[in-house]
């Protein structure tokens, strides 16, 4: 499913936090633009559909529906700065504008 760095995992950890108790689900989404690139979006969620998928990650709970599930597999979340900016970012390689990071 979805990997999540331990900073990212902490970033989130934190805004449960803020929620003051409601531990709802993560709900990330993936649409597929007309050029073909993807555009994210997530957000806590307590709604079920049918078809979503639900699982665990370092203690945060997720969901995804049909039609992300597919373009999830092998994707990375991570928390990082760019430009004095601090942000989830989504490592996926499906997502054809996806470029390895250099090691």
């Amino acid at each position: 499913m979805i990997k999540v760095s331990d900073t990212a995992a902490k970033q989130i950890a934190i805004s449960i936090e803020q929620m003051k108790g409601d531990i709802l689900p993560l709900r990330v989404a993936i649409s597929v633009n007309q050029d073909g690139s993807f555009h994210y979006n997530m957000g806590f969620d307590d709604s079920s559909r049918d078809g979503d998928t639900a699982f665990e990650e370092k203690n945060i709970k997720f969901v995804v529906d049909v039609a992300t599930l597919p373009l999830v597999g092998g994707m990375m979340m991570d928390y990082v700065e760019i430009k004095d900016k601090h942000e989830i970012v989504f490592l996926n390689p499906n997502d054809p504008n996806y470029k390895a990071p250099m090691e």
